[in-house]
């Protein structure tokens, strides 16, 4: 920490040649060791040159009176915004391939028997994508801020560690999957006035096999992929989360489609089967508890980690919901869902991912704000989006993405809908959608800069709370817009919109 400094211009012109030193670095809280060069003179570093040092330019000096200045030996490399951008912007591409997959998927079993006979299973959807956000992102995100401390640097604990963090998602998935099959079972019971207890068997079975088999995989995966994103030193947090999001929602939507329909076959001839499922997944989740239980990065989570990833889903199957009425009178809506939720979740993700390990990395306590940071801070609209702080620049290159990001993905759609007279074609219909997409993530990029501050302020662990609202958010609010912007584009007769009328 710098003493305090005199007034002297001599003083003044080495503040300065320090501030512009930094400032060049200040994109990210990834930066190298090349700025610790610095005299002794110009800052104050004790022996051990700690990750992360900070100095605050007084009150009423020539610079504002909240500047900081952050030096990280990260992996030593230099991080400007370009990297950035060109380390992201793969994954990113590749992320949302894979939700441009899962919403031709999705168009395409909208019309098989389990999604016309049980109508309810749209509720799961986004509860069940959303909670493969909640809980792989969230893994990637702790996994990620792991592996930038060099908590897993250690063989003998590394395994320890990622088999305990398997276990956890396990043990929410299953716990998660039951509750959201249960909202769904309620929201049909409430619009219908009563309850088909062979289909709330088969919602409840279709959902708990889809959770923890997507789990499985998909925890797997992101293992292998931050593994090798350490060692060849690219940062893991720009590329875990896009990975987990581009496989995630196609991997979910095949297991539901799949298993949802084996489910409602077999509980025509073998009624019990639905049954049994249930009974085994809820005897198999006490265990994978266990194991998490064991191992001290999990357990907490493990027993204060549940309050995110509950009111998220939630908050998701509200999303559900307005999604199956969007697609009962807009059945266009179907290959677009997954896109603008995932594409707005995917880069919400990335962004708080980098804003947790930047507060994990400043060596400051859980519920102190580190470098006299204030909360009240983040709710500038002007800080999050239009300032030289490096999570705005980060805000930046990714609202930067978003628009030529969905022009890609919807081009693919339509190379992929060719000669579907569903296909959506209008200028019309790109206007008001690239406007749904931009909005929501601007949304959720602007609530998830003030939310991890937030949380921090109040001692909770952004890496497994700050994702599952983010995602849910961008769930609601994604769906929300899209159906907003059909219902526009219905009002004004846009010929390329199909309405089915009930």
């Amino acid at each position: 920490m710098f003493e305090k400094i005199s007034d002297s211009s001599k003083v003044r012109r080495r503040k300065l040649k320090v501030y512009e030193k930094f400032m060049a670095s200040f994109e990210n809280p990834n930066f190298t060791n090349d700025n610790n060069n610095s005299s002794n003179n110009e800052k104050n570093v004790d022996d051990n040159d700690m990750p992360i040092k900070m100095c605050q330019i007084r009150k009423n000096s020539t610079f504002d009176d909240d500047i900081i200045y952050i030096v990280d030996d990260h992996n030593g490399v230099k991080q400007s915004s370009y990297v950035f951008l060109a380390q992201v912007t793969f994954p990113f591409i590749i992320a949302g391939l894979g939700m441009v997959f899962a919403g031709t998927l999705l168009d395409v079993v909208q019309h098989w028997p389990l999604f016309k006979n049980i109508p309810e299973i749209f509720i799961l959807v986004p509860a069940l994508l959303g909670l493969k956000g909640n809980l792989e992102m969230t893994l990637a995100s702790r996994l990620s801020t792991l592996a930038n401390t060099g908590k897993i640097d250690d063989e003998e604990k590394k395994d320890k560690i990622l088999l305990a963090n398997v276990a956890l998602i396990q043990t929410q998935a299953i716990v998660v999957a039951f509750l959201a099959s249960t909202i769904a079972i309620v929201i049909a019971w409430i619009s219908n006035g009563t309850i088909d207890w062979a289909h709330a068997c088969l919602l409840c079975a279709s959902s708990l096999t889809t959770a923890s088999f997507a789990s499985i995989v998909l925890s797997i995966i992101m293992i292998i992929v931050i593994l090798t994103a350490k060692k060849f030193n690219i940062d893991p947090d720009n590329i875990a989360t896009p990975i987990a999001a581009s496989l995630g929602d196609l991997i979910t939507l095949t297991i539901l489609s799949c298993f949802g329909s084996f489910y409602l076959k077999a509980h025509e001839t073998e009624s019990w089967l639905n049954l049994i499922v249930i009974i085994l997944f809820i005897c198999f989740a006490p265990f994978c508890a266990f194991v998490a239980y064991k191992e001290n990065t999990t357990n907490q989570v493990l027993f204060h980690g549940w309050t995110p990833i509950i009111l998220s889903m939630i908050i998701s199957s509200a999303g559900g919901f307005v999604l199956e009425k969007a697609v009962k009178k807009f059945p266009q809506t179907a290959v677009f869902q997954p896109v603008i939720n995932g594409v707005g979740g995917n880069l919400a993700a990335v962004h708080a991912s980098r804003i947790s390990t930047f507060y994990h990395k400043s060596h400051s306590a859980l519920g102190t704000m580190p470098y006299m940071y204030n909360v009240r801070k983040f709710f500038s609209i002007h800080r999050a989006f239009f300032s030289n702080d490096w999570d705005a620049r980060v805000a930046r290159v990714l609202l930067f993405l978003v628009i030529p990001g969905h022009i890609f993905f919807n081009w693919i759609i339509k190379l992929l809908q060719f000669g579907n007279e569903n296909a959506t074609n209008s200028s019309l219909f790109t206007t008001f959608y690239l406007l749904a997409a931009l909005l929501q993530v601007f949304i959720i990029l602007y609530i998830s800069q003030f939310l991890i501050a937030f949380l921090w302020s109040k001692s909770i662990d952004p890496d497994n709370a700050a994702i599952p609202y983010l995602t849910a958010f961008g769930d609601l609010t994604g769906t929300l817009l899209l159906y907003i912007a059909f219902e526009i584009l219905a009002l004004i007769n846009d010929k390329a919109i199909k309405i089915v009328v009930n």
